[in-house]
């Protein structure tokens, strides 16, 4: 379920030092197997809330660690240096975009994956909805 305008939905880190308020709307909320997920989370995928860079506002100072994605654009992952809790990605290709770790939100129950990006990567383990789109690598830029 994406998030609506207006909707203020709050998350941080694991010990607290770097607490967010996001206000809606999602621009997306897809589940990402790319094997950058993989590897940051140790898992088989993250669930990520597209939205813009001006609905968050960010209390303490994350770390940041930059690599670089399949598109040849920077990216850049924010987590608090203390309990390195995921927040958030920034970087070249999504621009003013930014990608909020559903898993950072305090109720992550109030989000629901849209789609499934980078399926290309997706382990045989990892399972999701399957009646949810999916799309080998990023969707369409008119979605």
């Amino acid at each position: 379920m994406s998030i609506s305008e207006g909707a203020v939905l709050h998350g941080g880190c694991l010990c607290g030092d770097v607490r967010y308020v996001m206000q809606g709307p999602s621009l997306f909320i897809s589940q990402c197997c790319c094997k950058d997920c993989q590897k940051a989370t140790g898992t088989g995928h993250t669930t990520i809330i597209g939205i813009h860079k001006d609905q968050l506002t960010v209390e303490g100072k994350p770390a940041t660690y930059t690599n670089y994605g399949d598109t040849g654009g920077s990216v850049t992952r924010h987590f608090c240096g203390n309990c390195a809790g995921r927040l958030y990605t920034s970087g070249d290709a999504p621009g003013d975009h930014i990608m909020i770790q559903a898993g950072s939100l305090d109720d992550p129950a109030q989000i629901a994956p849209e789609s499934v990006i980078y399926v290309k990567d997706s382990l045989a383990w990892d399972k999701f909805d399957p009646a949810l789109p999916q799309f080998e690598a990023l969707p369409p830029r008119d979605l």
